[in-house]
């Protein structure tokens, strides 16, 4: 992989490309940053006595994990010009996969050791089928030549399905308290979702930046056939691409199955266009080739404060979802019409010389 790189562009042009996202994105990060610091100062006084308190904090942190693992499942398809629609599809099936086993192998006369390794055996099935599903999905939209969007749907239509027939949309319930501490336990008073979710986040960030493989989602996402014509098996990149995703999924899926106690096939499916909602306002090419999972954090943060401030409102979700939509509209309106008149205004500066004091 090394070698696919190194001959694709030579590392000036590898350099070069990391640049042009290293100068884009602070700009992205800071813009957000101070709409998250105005919308905190908003909600404050508005709502002194019940949002800058710590119980809303903790409301927040528990909130966010599974919507922020979603998003980074799509965050990665949409950097190289894909999309996965399949996320939540593969997410409940790999939950209900793993709530089969464990309320149908462990019963209450089990030792401690022999539920920690039914506990073990169930959330490998869960990733084992995730990884399979990533595959298959890269590899149709890796060989068929027909656009992600058209694949995906048709891999959540066939998981969807299959979820309802088997389970007849019944939910599956009833998990021992080590995998519900999972999704509703605290270390130090921060919940442990959160928690696994920083840490995901952290390891992405790293492949993305960091590793050879990283690199070529960005090339791929700029140019596919440039990037395919200097040498890098593009094919093999998109697969891993569609694979991680899936693991992504299997986080989020065991965090779900924690928090709620239960697998269905129908939860969290309104998070869908939310995952990419978070994604574009966070600094995401929707065309690919760009974007940071900093930005993605922030806006996911900005998010759950604007659906936290309003729910201490009394404000109808659905009206949450339209000041969502706003906000996405705002940022990229700022972002096309003010960004460029203040970066030019920058580099002119820089350009300028001095003023002479003397």
């Amino acid at each position: 992989m090394a070698e696919d790189v190194g001959a694709a562009r030579g590392p000036l042009e590898i350099d070069g490309l990391l640049k042009r996202i290293r100068e884009r994105t602070p700009g992205d990060i800071v813009g957000l940053a101070i709409l998250l610091v105005v919308l905190l100062g908003l909600f404050s006084t508005l709502l002194p006595a019940t949002f800058p308190t710590i119980a809303t904090v903790q409301s927040i942190m528990f909130q966010l994990p599974e919507l922020g693992l979603l998003a980074l499942a799509m965050a990665i398809p949409l950097m190289s010009g894909g999309l996965n629609l399949a996320i939540i599809a593969t997410a409940n099936q790999s939950a209900l996969l793993m709530a089969w086993i464990m309320t149908h192998s462990i019963t209450p006369d089990m030792g401690s050791s022999e539920v920690a390794l039914l506990i073990v055996a169930a959330l490998a099935a869960g990733l084992v089928y995730s990884v399979l599903v990533g595959l298959i999905t890269g590899v149709l939209v890796a060989t068929m030549g027909v656009h992600p969007i058209l694949v995906t749907l048709g891999t959540m239509s066939v998981i969807d399905g299959a979820s309802i027939y088997l389970t007849r949309g019944t939910i599956i319930s009833g998990f021992p308290e080590a995998v519900q501490w999972i999704g509703n336990g605290t270390l130090m008073h921060i919940p442990v979702p959160f928690l696994v979710l920083l840490a995901t986040a952290g390891v992405v960030s790293l492949v993305l930046s960091r590793t050879k493989f990283g690199i070529s989602i960005y090339m791929i996402g700029s140019n596919l056939e440039a990037t395919r014509y200097s040498g890098v098996d593009t094919r093999r990149v998109i697969i891993g691409v569609y694979t991680l995703s899936s693991v992504l999924c299997f986080v989020a899926a065991t965090l779900m199955m924690a928090r709620f106690n239960s697998a269905s096939a129908e939860y969290a499916q309104s998070y869908l266009l939310i995952t990419i909602l978070s994604a574009v306002l966070g600094g995401i090419d929707p065309f690919g080739g760009f974007g940071r999972i900093a930005g993605l954090l922030i806006s996911l943060v900005i998010l759950q404060v604007i659906s936290s401030g309003l729910n201490l409102l009394g404000v109808n979700q659905h009206l949450t979802l339209a000041i969502w939509g706003f906000t996405l509209i705002a940022v990229m309106a700022v972002r096309f019409y003010l960004a460029p008149v203040v970066m030019d205004a920058i580099r002119y500066a820089r350009r300028s010389p001095p003023m002479n004091r003397g």
